[in-house]
């Protein structure tokens, strides 16, 4: 099973990658949601989508501030790819040489790219 992976805020808290997200998950691709969020504090807002879309809560990674690349090597992890607005993001996963592909929420052909990786 393929596995890709959402950043939140600015990415899967927009309707139309939520509903992307919900292709996915139909379509028998695995997803998971990855964000630099604090697990401490109010994420009401993120869970709501999150069952929205009909993923479970561990699905779910706080990286507490960690980049997303460093937490996804300390923690073992390995997407397809992972979807994310913030341009920061990006240079840490080719600092570390991710074998997870980045791709930029806010290009023009973010879907196409997603699509093409997953060979769908």
């Amino acid at each position: 099973m393929k596995k890709v992976s959402f950043d939140f805020d600015g990415t899967l808290d927009k309707k139309h990658i939520q509903q992307f997200a919900i292709e996915l998950i139909n379509s028998g691709v695995d997803v998971y949601v990855n964000t630099t969020r604090f697990i401490k504090f109010d994420n009401s807002d993120l869970f709501e989508v999150v069952n929205s879309i009909g993923l479970s809560s561990d699905k779910v990674n706080f990286t507490n501030h960690t980049w997303k690349a460093e937490f996804f090597k300390e923690n073992n992890l390995e997407f397809t790819w992972h979807l994310d607005d913030n341009y920061e993001e990006f240079f840490h996963f080719r600092r570390l040489k991710s074998k997870t592909k980045v791709i930029q929420v806010n290009s023009g052909n973010w879907k196409q790219k997603c699509i093409r990786l997953l060979n769908l």
